[in-house]
């Protein structure tokens, strides 16, 4: 005969123990109440709530560049970096010196190196060049912070595609790449698109052209800027953290999965403000990581380094009239490195150089033009 009031598994004669049946039952309960809130929060963040303002603005600009390179049809020049690509490289400028296709393929810094490869992989073919001039940062990332970029949250949100065929672990930092502000932040930017809100950025620092370059930041926009840019400071960053550093290993992954591919890649430095610059043996670590392994580097003659008067924004981000200069100067290499005549720069981008006040205050027309003949 059953124990009255207890469940009906419990026959006469068992062995039984309220508590532990109460404990068990209620651990039951915590653990279903913690998989369905993992289950509600994987369908909030991952089909209702978006920031469309942050994280949809860089999944578009990602986007477009990799379109604009899906159009082309032999070979191209691509160049990959953080915002320093956009910012300080011209496309516009590079692509009729060389009469090679141009993409600039630069977003920002922070993005993943993993993802921007494992996306631009399948756009590069044989008889292809990559140009990068990455940012010390890029580098030295750790592997949490390169797992919790933004692209963990456009990944989550927009293209779980790519996301699949990245490693589990970075399933599992998209996954849990959301929290409380984040959900507040959605809400606020959701609100703002549909209310059609006008986004200043464009007005305040300019915009992106059909080559992915970034133009409009003018040195007349950046003055406001200059007293920020003078009191930025970075650490150094030694040969060793170059070396050993995890952003250092995916950067050689991609130099090797280009060689064995036909791609040509090219390392070089990033636009810095000269007394930010890296020292002689940082710079020899970072020509190494792409020499090592059957790439090459390039280094122009003023080793991209350029006083404050030079910059936008930040000590990485050229204002325009020097991003130009700087890109005449850039083809002009890159011309003697692939075995290409280098042409004359776009007469309408060359004049900017040569009609003060919009003129690169660092660099003369002429400085620009000598490394460009007609």
């Amino acid at each position: 005969m059953g124990h009255a009031g207890y469940p009906p598994e419990v026959k006469a004669g068992a062995s039984f123990h309220p508590r532990i049946i109460s404990r068990a039952s209620g651990f039951l309960r915590l653990v279903c109440a913690a998989l369905a809130s993992l289950l509600l929060y994987g369908a909030v963040f991952g089909a209702v709530l978006d920031r469309p303002l942050e994280f949809g603005f860089l999944a578009h600009e990602i986007n477009a560049r990799l379109a604009r390179a899906a159009t082309i049809h032999g070979p191209k020049l691509v160049i990959l970096a953080g915002s320093n690509g956009p910012y300080s490289h011209r496309c516009e400028v590079i692509e009729p010196m060389l009469d090679l296709p141009c993409v600039n393929g630069g977003v920002a810094v922070g993005i993943g190196l993993d993802y921007l490869f494992i996306r631009w992989e399948a756009q590069l073919h044989a008889g292809d060049a990559v140009y990068l001039p990455l940012e010390q940062q890029q580098y030295t990332i750790t592997a949490a912070a390169s797992a919790m970029g933004p692209d963990a949250a456009i990944m989550f949100r927009h293209d779980w595609r790519t996301l699949g065929e990245l490693p589990p672990k970075r399933w599992l930092a998209a996954f849990f790449a959301f929290d409380v502000r984040s959900a507040v932040m959605s809400v606020i930017e959701m609100s703002l698109v549909a209310a059609r809100f006008h986004d200043p950025r464009a007005e305040d620092e300019g915009t992106s052209n059909a080559w992915g370059d970034h133009f409009g930041h003018t040195v007349a926009r950046g003055a406001a800027n200059q007293a920020m840019i003078a009191a930025m400071t970075a650490p150094a960053v030694s040969a060793a953290s170059i070396r050993d550093g995890y952003g250092t290993g995916q950067i050689v992954e991609f130099v090797t999965w280009a060689r064995a591919h036909g791609v040509r890649v090219i390392g070089g430095l990033p636009t810095e403000l000269d007394r930010m610059a890296p020292a002689e043996a940082t710079q020899a670590a970072i020509a190494a990581v792409f020499l090592a392994h059957g790439g090459d580097f390039l280094v122009l003659p003023n080793r991209s380094r350029y006083p404050i008067a030079a910059f936008f924004n930040t000590p990485l981000h050229l204002n325009e009239p020097c991003q130009i200069a700087h890109s005449i100067m850039l083809a002009r290499a890159l011309a003697a490195l692939l075995g290409r005549p280098a042409r004359a720069p776009p007469d309408s981008l060359a004049a900017m150089l040569a009609n003060p006040p919009r003129a690169c205050p660092v660099v003369p027309i002429a400085t620009a033009l000598a490394l460009a003949p007609h």
